[in-house]
């Protein structure tokens, strides 16, 4: 066998952050994150600036890092057995470390909505994001950066260091994880039309 393989699954939310800081300090070359977005941003937090290198195995529901970086299940493995590594960008956001997006707006308020259900998938989603669209109000935001600042009213602001939140549902289509920029997409207030 190439590799001396552990299994491990996690108990509870941020059991694999734990877990993968345990396989940092035995000097684990991978950890591999099997699940989804959720599983991967857990493990890959914990990877930051280390010498133990992040696999994905994709088999969550929405799957954005992994599509983003065009990692399907099969894909995973060849990567893994041919030891390729590179590295990638991650940011910040009052003081929690992500990898795909942030946002403000409409799309966190219909993740948490989500995030609240017992069901997943993509159908799920599309039903809870009908459903809060009809009730959701829009605010005004002030952005500001190095260039000053500027005030937008906004259906949502997504930040993206990946082009995707997952199931192909492009919010930052140009989004580079290696260029260390955040690409910032606005979407205006709009009409069910």
């Amino acid at each position: 066998s190439k590799f001396d393989i552990q299994i491990k699954f996690t108990e509870y939310a941020g059991h694999a952050t734990v877990l993968t800081r345990e396989a940092v300090a035995e000097k684990t070359d991978y950890v591999l994150s099997v699940g989804g977005d959720g599983t991967c941003n857990e493990i890959a937090k914990a990877l930051i600036h280390s010498d133990t290198a992040l696999g994905i195995i994709p088999i969550g529901s929405g799957n954005g890092l992994a599509r983003h970086l065009g990692i399907d299940v099969v894909r995973a493995l060849k990567i893994v057995n041919e030891n390729r590594t590179v590295a990638l960008d991650y940011c910040k956001a009052n003081d929690k470390v992500f990898f795909c997006t942030c946002g403000v707006g409409f799309d966190p308020w219909v993740s948490m909505k989500f995030a609240e259900d017992k069901h997943r998938g993509g159908l799920t989603y599309l039903r809870k994001a009908v459903t809060e669209y009809m009730k959701y109000k829009t605010e005004t935001y002030r952005l500001e950066s190095k260039d000053g600042s500027v005030k937008e009213k906004a259906f949502l602001i997504a930040c993206g260091n990946a082009s995707q939140y997952g199931n192909n549902a492009y919010i930052a289509p140009r989004a580079n994880m290696q260029d260390g920029k955040l690409d910032v997409t606005i979407i205006r207030p709009f009409t069910p039309f």
